[in-house]
């Protein structure tokens, strides 16, 4: 085959166009939020070089799955469930600890974070699920429970490390089982369920959750070293139960603070972003110039989109929303154009997981949501996850591709 631009650039122009802006604006923003790394590494490219060398690995692994068609991404969902389940399991029996999670595992000198591919064969699965089972009236009734199936062991996997994604995920699966078909009444009957889950899981958080703060009695008698022994495996999977208990507490605390009294060293993290965003106006202070990026921890990652605020202004903030927003929008346009349900269940699943993450991440930064370990997808200094985000971007390449065909062909019919 001739190499050429239009073989690369094949599939929806719309949504490469949304990739190239999203990457555009990753390499400009997280070069200028990335002044801590350059620092503690003594290299001033170093950090933007590495994160460059990704995006390229996920370029060409994305026009890599953009020319596979569609139908061949069935054959890999048995084999990265296993795969999923599997690595759960080890990241939390001997899973590797950053920022107080432990949500990393190495292999072959390569870390990564399982969750990431489970969330990606969670959609395969429920794809290939609502597609084998659609009537003209919708699913049929056994497709809630097979999803359910499916999906509930990963997530719970997922849950005791990294409670925001598992969210994300049941978002996305949702989503998905209200574009499949599937019946309301179920749906809705979930959601209560859920709900009234989340709030017994909020209030058990909320009375088991040790204030991280907290100094440890350095003197105990037998007695009570003997039941912390006995609770020692309790008190490892409800490890994160303090943080979880910190970050509920600050986020419905509505007392007012004055700015004096302000602690930027317990809350640097909202308090930075706070500062980045008020002091950006409506055009922003210009790329470079972020006044909070040496101070605001995880700037290049989870709370880039504060600095995007700060540097890009108000306007360079909803530009980057509505970047999303419309890749939802095409995909919605994609998947009406597939003649089949599975590719059309699949681009909208990946466009969910991609989408819902991105509106956690900036309401995080704008101070909607509690804190969340969710990063910026396409835009946020990452490794594995930056690559497995271009990925599912070819996935929905390699779908506007087929869809496009299929269309063509029935016209000349």
């Amino acid at each position: 085959m001739k190499l050429s631009i239009g073989n690369i650039f094949k599939g929806d122009k719309v949504v490469w166009m949304i990739f190239l802006f999203l990457c555009v604006i990753s390499l400009i923003e997280v070069f200028s939020s990335s002044s801590s790394l350059t620092y503690n590494k003594a290299s001033y490219w170093g950090p933007i070089i590495k994160h460059s060398l990704i995006l390229g690995a996920g370029l060409v692994l994305m026009v890599i799955v953009q020319n596979i068609d569609c139908k061949y991404f069935k054959i890999a969902t048995i084999f990265l469930l296993i795969l999923s389940f599997v690595t759960l399991l080890w990241v939390l029996v001997a899973g590797q600890t950053t920022n107080g999670a432990q949500r990393w595992v190495s292999f072959l000198g390569i870390q990564f974070q399982p969750s990431e591919i489970a969330k990606g064969a969670i959609v395969l699965a429920v794809a290939q699920i609502m597609s084998a089972m659609q009537t003209e009236e919708g699913t049929e009734e056994k497709t809630f429970g097979y999803v359910l199936t499916i999906a509930l062991p990963l997530m719970l996997l997922i849950f005791f490390e990294n409670f925001s994604t598992a969210l994300l995920i049941g978002i996305v699966v949702v989503g998905m089982m209200f574009y499949g078909r599937v019946s309301l009444r179920k749906i809705g009957k979930l959601i209560g369920v859920v709900a009234l889950i989340g709030l017994v899981g909020i209030l058990f958080v909320l009375l088991v959750g040790k204030d991280e703060a907290e100094p440890a009695d350095s003197k105990t008698s037998l007695t009570e070293q003997t039941e912390k022994r006995q609770a020692g495996t309790l008190d490892k999977i409800f490890h994160r139960a303090g943080t979880w208990r910190g970050r509920i507490l600050k986020f419905v605390n509505n007392e007012e603070v004055a700015p004096k009294d302000f602690d930027l060293d317990k809350d640097s993290q909202v308090g930075y972003a706070n500062i980045a965003i008020a002091s950006s106006e409506i055009v922003g202070k210009g790329p470079g110039n972020s006044e909070t990026r040496d101070m605001l921890p995880q700037a290049f990652s989870d709370f880039i989109y504060a600095i995007i605020i700060e540097e890009l202004g108000l306007a360079g903030g909803i530009f980057v929303m509505f970047l999303y927003i419309f890749l939802l929008w095409r995909a919605g346009r994609i998947a009406d154009r597939c003649e089949n349900y599975f590719p059309s269940f699949l681009v909208m699943g990946l466009a969910l997981l991609l989408v819902v993450q991105a509106m956690f991440n900036m309401m995080v930064a704008v101070g909607l949501a509690p804190v969340t370990g969710q990063p910026l997808p396409l835009i946020s200094k990452g490794g594995t996850s930056s690559i497995i985000n271009c990925v599912y971007i070819g996935a929905i390449l390699s779908v506007s591709i087929s869809a496009k065909k299929k269309n063509r062909a029935s016209v000349e019919a």
